[in-house]
């Protein structure tokens, strides 16, 4: 297996959906830690990663969402079956019959109500199935308010990564290539490497971050759509493995031009084949890192992925690469 699965495989591994991601930034602390001058969490716990720079350089933040989407038990039934509520963006088609895993370690399987034509399911048609004879059984393991993520297996073939939550850890990752990267190079720029809480639900941490760290310029690495499958509803210029996608601008922010300019001037430079990407049906953490204070120069670099917020996102590993080779020379223009 490759470097980027293997580390992907340890940052997917750890139980993280949005408002727990405990678990997550401890796993990123410990491998970031041999990388950067200091780390530091903030009341959202956002995980700040700073690499330390001279004193007339710019202020970089970069930034990657750490949580992922999942269920929060709502109600109990008599016979056991488990009700919930979404903690960000889920789609009915994805959830039949999956299997999702409590972070106390109880696993379960979502169902539907059969009586309920397909095409009319909403996700309070869906409960889950821990196997429990009684809800006073079902009590044992699961409380209302644990929370659940998707329990599904990652693996790497062909160059390709697929399994749960590559939305965003994928990012994490490419952030942690980065660091690498530099970790020996004299550097200008004032870097922070930011993992984001709450991305899913809201954007919730990235804005609180740059607010702290006041930075000259902002990216955020993030995963987006893919425009290559068969009968797209909408046309993209995003293809899996033709290289990391610089963002113009999805539903939520224009980035700046200056920024992208300089992004694709790094893709050039590092000899890295980069895509442009608009994103017709989402946005990420980059509209929160512009707003911040009185505005911040803002901009993406996106891995492009098929299947979010699936339990089967999938990923070319020569993205990954590429993007972090991108970043890091950014990171370097003076």
């Amino acid at each position: 297996m490759s470097k980027i699965f293997d580390l992907w495989n340890t940052v997917a591994g750890a139980f993280g959906p949005s408002g727990r991601e405990d678990a997550v930034r401890e796993t990123i602390a410990e491998i970031a830690g041999a990388y950067i001058d200091d780390v530091t969490t903030d009341a959202l716990g956002n995980l700040i990663c700073r690499k330390k720079g001279a004193k007339n350089g710019k202020k970089l933040l970069f930034a990657a969402h750490m949580d992922s989407i999942g269920v929060v038990a709502t109600y109990i039934e008599d016979k056991g079956f488990i009700r919930f509520s979404q903690i960000g963006g889920l789609y009915v088609g994805d959830l039949l019959n999956i299997q999702v895993k409590f972070a106390n370690g109880t696993r379960g399987v979502i169902s539907y109500e059969e009586k309920t034509p397909l095409k009319d399911l909403t996700l309070d048609n869906l409960f889950i199935d821990i196997g429990a004879k009684n809800a006073e059984e079902a009590r044992k393991l699961v409380q209302i308010g644990d929370f659940a993520v998707y329990e599904a297996p990652r693996f790497e073939q062909n160059g390709v990564l697929c399994g749960p939550y590559l939305d965003n850890r994928i990012g994490c990752v490419t952030l942690l290539l980065m660091m690498e990267q530099l970790a020996d190079k004299e550097i200008e720029n004032d870097l922070y490497f930011v993992f984001t809480a709450q991305e899913e639900v809201g954007l919730r941490g990235a804005g609180a971050a740059a607010f702290a760290v006041e930075p000259d310029a902002a990216i955020a690495v993030d995963v987006t759509d893919t425009g290559d499958l068969p009968e797209m509803k909408s046309a993209m210029a995003v293809e899996l493995g033709k290289g990391p996608a610089v963002k113009v601008m999805d539903r939520s922010v224009i980035c700046t031009p200056t920024v992208v300019d300089a992004l694709e001037q790094a893709a050039k430079d590092c000899g890295v084949s980069a895509q442009r990407e608009i994103l017709l049906c989402g946005g990420t953490d980059t509209s929160a890192l512009q707003k911040a204070r009185a505005g911040v120069q803002a901009g993406a670099v996106s891995i492009p992925t098929r299947y979010i917020h699936s339990p089967s996102e999938l990923c070319a590993a020569s993205d990954v690469e590429d993007a972090a080779k991108l970043l890091t020379q950014y990171a370097l223009q003076k």
